[in-house]
């Protein structure tokens, strides 16, 4: 299977549960500054994935999937045995997909696109921190009382895309100092090797 991914964006989380379950993949960069996008290849993206954006997944049949949180479902479902996810049709399940469509539609889109996008203005800006820092407050309190993952004591693909989604509070001027559990959680995550691994693998900077 090939993970059409770019550099410090989304495609980190599936990449990272392909990691954790022990799931090769081969890497094809995106160019995502160019219009239209191009991948290391000189292949027109639009081919891939027509809504233009990292990831995609093409499979060994030669279709593609896309979205984030439906890849990495598919891909821990491949390997059921990381506890990456739980089992179709639990509500351990449906837990899980309840937080990736929190982080999908409450933190991926609120950071992006407002926060990279600077001709959106400081006003629209302001307003996402703080609608993005209301719903880091849910997670912290949810992280200190259940945690230390989003789903207990085993890590899942929901907290892959949480990691990749928070990672980029640096860079969009996301305040974390409120937000204790959230930072030590940041920092486990970060430690784990596949995680570190994949980061590596896409040109990313890891914690020493």
């Amino acid at each position: 299977m090939k993970l059409y991914y770019a550099t410090g964006t989304c495609s980190l989380s599936p990449h990272i549960v392909a990691k954790e379950a022990g799931i090769g993949l081969e890497l094809e960069r995106v160019d995502l500054r160019k219009t239209p996008h191009v991948t290391e290849r000189g292949v027109d993206y639009t081919s891939v994935n027509p809504n233009h954006y990292v990831p995609a997944l093409e499979l060994d049949d030669g279709s593609v999937l896309t979205e984030g949180a439906a890849i990495s479902q598919y891909l821990a479902d491949l390997k059921p045995e990381s506890g990456l996810a739980p089992a179709a049709g639990t509500v351990e399940r449906t837990r899980l997909q309840s937080w990736l469509n929190f982080i999908a539609s409450e933190l991926h889109k609120m950071y992006s696109p407002w926060l990279f996008h600077p001709e959106y203005g400081t006003q629209a800006q302001d307003v996402a921190r703080t609608k993005i820092a209301e719903r880091l407050a849910t997670v912290e309190r949810h992280l200190a009382e259940r945690g230390p993952f989003l789903l207990g004591e085993t890590f899942t693909a929901a907290d892959a895309y949480l990691f990749t989604i928070v990672g980029w509070s640096p860079y969009t001027k996301v305040d974390l100092a409120p937000f204790p559990v959230i930072r030590a959680f940041m920092a486990r995550v970060g430690a784990r090797p596949a995680v570190q691994a994949a980061m590596q693998a896409e040109g990313m900077r890891v914690a020493a």
